[in-house]
Order: C-alpha cells, then structure tokens, then sequence
C-alpha cells in the first residue's frame, strides 16, 4: 500500500504472541497478515467495504468523505477492519496505542476464526481479495468502453435490488437430471482451466465487452414458464432479463458481491460477540470460567500500567445507548451465559422441570461443558438461531432487556413491555431478512404479456410505498416491461404496478395469469 507504515518491531513481537495463545485456546484460522495504515487510508478501505481495490463508484466518495470528516471532528474512528479470505487480512491505524493494537489483533484473531469455521461463511470464496481486483479491472474496462456516466448509472439500479437474494441459496444442493437423449446438444466452447475468480479473463464470454444484446435463446428463457418463485431476483434477472453484455457482467459482480457480504449481516451478534469474547479473554489471561477449565488461563497480555486504557476502550466497545442494540455487548454476554450455564449443568431435562427459583440459582453440577458448547455455537449458528435457541427470560431480567414503541402523544421512544415473549419475539423479527421486506418473483409473463410479477411475503409490516416505487422503476429498467408487486397496505391486499410512466394501484391480488 502507499500509505502503509512500517511495523512496529514491538507490535510485531506481540502479534506472534497474541497468535500463540489464540492458537493454545483452541482458535483455528486462516494465516493473518496486519497492515498499519494512516487513517486516510484506513476510511478509504472502510468506505470500499473493506477492500483496498474497488470498483470506481460515487458511493465510495461520498462514504469517504463521511468517514474523513467523523475522523476530523472526532465523532468515530475505525480501531481495525478484517477480510474474510485466506489468507485473511487486517488493518491496524498507525496513531493507536500498543494497548489498542494488543486489542485490536486478538479482537481480529476472533474474527478469523469465526469467518473459517461458521458454517454460514462455509460457501463464501476464500480470494475475495482477488476477485473483488478483477472485479474493479472489468467494471474500469467497461467505463472506458461505455462512459463513467452509463456504466455508474447501471450500477446505481443494480444496486437498489442486491438485497433482493435468497441468503439461504447458497446451500441448496439441486438433483441435476441428465438431458434427454434426443436433446441436440450445445456446442461446447473450449475453455481453459482457471481458478473460479479468473474465469472471466482466461475464458472470457463471445463479446464480454458489452456489444452483444440478448440472443434468441435468452428471449426463449425470458419467455418460458417459471419454475418454482424464487426470491433470487437478481440470479432471476441476470438468467432472464434481456439485458446487454456489459449490463448482464456487472449485474453478475453484484450478485456475487451481495452472496459474499450476506453471511456478515446474518451473524453480526455472533461474530462481534465471539471477536469480544477473545480479546477480553486474551487480554486479562483469565474470567470466572477459568476454574472450569483444568489449566488452560494464561498470563494477561497487558502490563499493569495498561490496564486502565483497556478497560477504557472495552467498556466504549460494550456500552449500549438507549434505544439501540450492541451487537458486541449483546453476544459477548450470550457467549459468556452459555459458557457459564453448560459450566455449571444448567441444561437438559433437570434443569428445565425444575422451578425452584432458589434451586436454580445455585445449580451447579460441575460438568465443564461450556468451552465446548460455545465452540460448538460458533460453528452451526446465525444470529436468529442464536437468539432462538440461547436468549433466555433469565438473560432478559439480568441484561435488563425491553421492548419500546412510540408514543405519538409524547412524541417520543418509551419502554412498552418487559415481557420475555415479546422481547424475543421482537428481536428475531428485526433480525429475519435484516429487517428487510422478504420478495420472490411468482410470474415472468403475467397475462400473457411479459411482464413481471413479484409477491410481497407480508409478515405484520407494510411496504414503505416510496422504496417500493423506486424499486419497481429500477426493476422496469432490468426487466423493460411492466412490474408488479402483490403486498398489503393497511390490512387491505393491493397490487403495485409500475409501466415505464406512472405507478398504479389497484385492490386484491393480481388475478390469475
């Protein structure tokens, strides 16, 4: 990097040291490299998703510029930023302490190990830090050949539909039938073998460049009936609609993007938590666990003198404001319970028969369980899983958990319920599809006549219609022909229809095609 400053011998010695007892603990993760940055360049990697090379974009200039001024104006500053890839890779900020770079690199160690071994990053590439680079090589090709203006303008409409993806697709294994006998069969391009993310440069698609528009076969595609819906809308879009080359290769990047970035949003509690848990762990050498654990406490990394700082900047990491949820508070402590309740034997049958208040506070069977069963969590788990399956009422009253609503006479957020049911209930709905409308695509050529028709799976919370009406003109540009989307408004089912002109809406659902 040109920014990259050298490293520090000091903080060097330390990493290898952190490494080992990471290692000792029983972390498994891919080689880490450190780079330490100044913080320019540390808000450019951040504003680029993390990635050092990027595609060019406005959104990462102006993200730039946001991050920069909260830097200036001392409003927040990025401690590190880790990649899942393998090797992974990790960014230090050059104006920190030793104390936060000690924090830092066992807080990123955490990291790496969860990004290895969770089974929801299981299908994510390894090299992304590769592929997203030759992303930006073609995204760049297709600027000099199609104009910065045409190209970014696509780019914007694509990127208004990435959360429009099934995020549990990646682990569908589908029965591949062989083709009929008397199927004449494709003609098959010799291609050379290459790695999956340089694909697209050792054999590229016939003119990749952007020239070539929809063929007869891709309109038979666009034609043909629809298999089962598909919340897929971009893989939908991107196997059927009658797009460009060009068009059809960045809505390809984008989609490979999104897949790549999903299980980060779908285990933010976890992974956060679990990356807390570490460092803390790593740092002081031992908790009230460690009596559980036959020898494994080791000396805190931290001198005395730096205790103070870290307790500082843990305690920033962990507080909660009100009316917003930590995601590193809210797992380091689930990881914590767990660990303490199958330490303890609060599990099982006894234990959940049992309703003595006085008897289950001061269960403890001594069985030692809970560094296996938190190890066990980190590897099967998301984030609604993990909620569904370990957030307990006892967790509830001990964190002192809520849920609020508005009060349109106060005007403002209060505290309407502490029952554990609603608690729970609410934060699994904020967490399924991240809070985001879930969308599939029903029809492909509604009334006989092209046009798309995509389902709303309402689930208590309406479509905000100004998103819906910018998302079905971008869809219209896609797909040029109408779009419609079936929701419900008001406890009323309504049709959202949208021409290329003016959106329309009609009452019910949208009749039989």
């Amino acid at each position: 990097m040109d920014s990259q400053t050298k490293f520090p011998t000091e903080v060097k010695e330390y990493k290898y040291r952190i490494e080992a007892i990471a290692r000792d603990y029983g972390l498994d993760f891919f080689d880490t490299i450190f780079e330490m940055v100044s913080y320019e360049k540390m808000n450019e990697i951040a504003s680029q998703g993390g990635f050092p090379t990027r595609y060019p974009y406005w959104r990462f200039g102006m993200e730039y510029e946001q991050l920069s001024k909260g830097y200036a104006y001392g409003l927040q500053k990025i401690y590190e930023m880790v990649i899942n890839n393998d090797p992974c890779y990790a960014y230090l900020l050059d104006c920190n302490t030793v104390t936060d770079h000690k924090v830092v690199m066992a807080h990123v160690f955490g990291h790496c190990d969860f990004f290895k071994n969770n089974a929801w990053f299981a299908p994510t590439s390894r090299k992304m830090m590769d592929e997203m680079a030759n992303h930006a090589v073609q995204v760049r090709a297709l600027i000099a050949k199609h104009g910065l203006d045409t190209v970014e303008s696509f780019i914007d409409t694509c990127l208004s539909i990435d959360n429009l993806v099934d995020y549990h697709l990646p682990f569908v294994r589908r029965d591949n039938t062989a083709p009929e006998e008397d199927e004449p069969a494709k003609p098959h391009r010799h291609a050379f073998t290459a790695k999956p993310y340089m694909e697209g440069f050792i054999n590229p698609a016939a003119n990749n460049d952007g020239e070539e528009e929809a063929g007869e076969e891709h309109k038979e595609r666009a034609a043909g009936p629809l298999p089962d819906p598909t919340r897929d809308v971009m893989g939908f879009l991107l196997d059927r609609a009658p797009l460009a080359g060009w068009q059809r290769q960045i809505l390809s990047i984008l989609r490979e993007e999104a897949y790549y970035f999903a299980p980060q949003a779908q285990t933010k509690i976890m992974n956060e938590g679990w990356a807390s848990f570490w460092h803390a762990k790593i740092m002081t050498g031992s908790d009230l666990t460690d009596e559980y654990q036959r020898g494994s406490a080791h000396p805190p990394v931290l001198t005395a003198a730096e205790i103070i700082d870290f307790a500082d900047h843990h305690s920033g990491t962990l507080a909660t404001s009100p009316g917003h949820l930590n995601p590193y508070k809210l797992g380091i402590e689930l990881f914590r319970d767990i660990e303490r309740r199958w330490n303890q034997g609060q599990f099982g049958p006894e234990w959940e028969q049992c309703d003595d208040m006085r008897e289950r506070a001061a269960w403890d069977t001594h069985v030692g369980l809970g560094r296996e069963k938190i190890f066990e969590v980190r590897r099967v788990h998301n984030d609604i899983t993990f909620i569904d399956a370990y957030l307990t009422r006892e967790f509830c009253l001990e964190q002192h958990l809520f849920a609020f609503d508005y009060n349109k006479f106060t005007k403002r957020q209060e505290i309407s319920n502490r029952d554990f049911a609603v608690i729970k209930q609410r934060l699994l709905a904020s967490l399924t599809n991240f809070g985001q409308p879930i969308i599939s695509v029903v029809h492909a050529n509604y009334k006989n006549r092209g046009e798309l028709l995509l389902h709303h799976h309402h689930e208590g919370q309406d479509l905000q219609v100004s998103y819906a009406t910018d998302t079905l003109k971008n869809l219209h540009t896609l797909w040029r022909r109408p779009v419609h989307i079936e929701t419900i408004v008001d406890d009323e089912e309504i049709l959202l229809s949208y021409d290329g002109d003016e959106l329309n809406h009609s009452q019910g659902r949208a009749a039989a095609a």
